[in-house]
């Protein structure tokens, strides 16, 4: 039931409903989890920007072929074309910048951004260099107006840097417009 909902808003009460627990046996499954690294939580970024803001976490497993073998994807092409696609790849980004930081021996300081109103940006990176948004997108061929959201939350959050970088399924590097990048997934 968890891996089903990877990359989306955790509900604990929704989930313990699912699955027939009680909520704290399910705060304690959860904690095992993101304790033995299966799972990591982000918790959603704050800034004053004037609006209410989401403050529901979003849950990640940290392997996506663990992820895709609970959810029942048994090869990349039903991965890949099926409904989980896009949790697929938002997680497989999440985890691999979250990676980059375990790796160097750093906790990795990353967050979610979402409005009320369902303004969204996947990643936020608290880097040496300022605040960096990233965007994970299925498509091979992105364009500028799939990266709307990281120009709208630079526009709210003056924390936010630039450039923002929206990670796509494609081979090209390109810029989609002032201070956003598209970057292939391979690159992270």
């Amino acid at each position: 039931m968890l891996a089903a909902r990877s990359a989306q808003l955790l509900n604990l009460a929704d989930l313990g409903r699912d699955l027939g627990l009680a909520l704290n046996t399910v705060k304690a499954w959860l904690s095992a989890l993101e304790a033995s690294h299966q799972v990591i939580i982000l918790r959603p970024y704050f800034a004053n920007v004037g609006k209410r803001l989401v403050k529901t976490p979003k849950v990640y497993f940290t392997d996506t072929g663990v992820l895709c073998y609970l959810t029942g994807l048994k090869d990349p092409e039903h991965a890949a074309s099926g409904p989980l696609a896009g949790a697929i790849v938002e997680t497989a980004v999440v985890i691999e910048v979250a990676k980059a930081y375990w790796h160097r021996g750093q906790e990795p300081r990353l967050w979610f951004w979402r409005t009320a109103t369902g303004e969204e940006v996947d990643l936020i990176v608290e880097t040496a260099g300022g605040i960096v948004a990233v965007e994970a997108k299925t498509t091979a061929t992105p364009t500028p107006s799939i990266a709307q959201g990281i120009v709208r939350a630079r526009g709210l959050v003056s924390a936010i840097a630039s450039p923002g970088y929206l990670v796509h399924l494609g081979d090209a590097e390109l810029p989609l417009g002032p201070g956003v990048r598209a970057l292939p997934l391979r690159m992270l």
